[in-house]
């Protein structure tokens, strides 16, 4: 038992010495994809529309409102109670697209992010690949050290054919 406790240790040993293992910041290489000035230019135009909307949706509240106002000493018990289921269901809607405006948001940078994600990818499969790497983590704020040997991101970088100044590098 104890020879076997022994040889699967030793097993796992040589496996884990035949890995190697790479790292790389794709919001870095995000950043520097030129590319992303398109996105951010689609974003900023797609914000734009909801807030468009919205604006119309809180115009026409303000309108409601200022109507039920104005009117309100003439109206019967029905009409103002009318008014009244009016004015809470435009403002329910109001609060409705406040709230999804940002998950809105997300799915579309999202949707315009994808294309540049599977460059990455590709170029991430190329450079891995090349350089016989097993494994490739994301780096992260948790990360307290990374050999600039692993860091798979600048090579990433120039498979994608990007060419940044000494200044902007890692």
């Amino acid at each position: 038992m104890k020879f076997l406790k022994i040889a699967v240790f030793f097993i796992g040993l040589t496996t884990f010495g035949q890995s190697k293992v790479g790292a790389v910041d794709i919001d870095y290489i995000l950043s520097k994809m030129p590319e992303m000035t398109t996105v951010q230019t689609q974003l900023e135009t797609y914000g734009k529309q909801l807030d468009i909307d919205l604006n119309k949706k809180v115009d026409e509240y303000k309108k409601l409102a200022e109507a039920y106002k104005a009117g309100e000493a003439t109206f019967t018990p029905e009409v103002k109670k009318t008014k009244q289921t009016e004015l809470l269901t435009l403002e329910a809607d109001i609060q409705k697209f406040q709230q999804n405006g940002a998950k809105l948001m997300e799915i579309k940078q999202q949707e315009y992010l994808q294309p540049l994600y599977k460059k990455i990818g590709e170029a991430l499969d190329k450079v891995a690949k090349a350089q016989n790497y097993t494994q490739v983590m994301q780096t992260s704020t948790d990360m307290v050290y990374l050999d600039p040997n692993y860091d798979l991101t600048l090579p990433i970088i120039t498979e994608l054919g990007i060419t940044i100044t000494a200044e902007e590098g890692k």
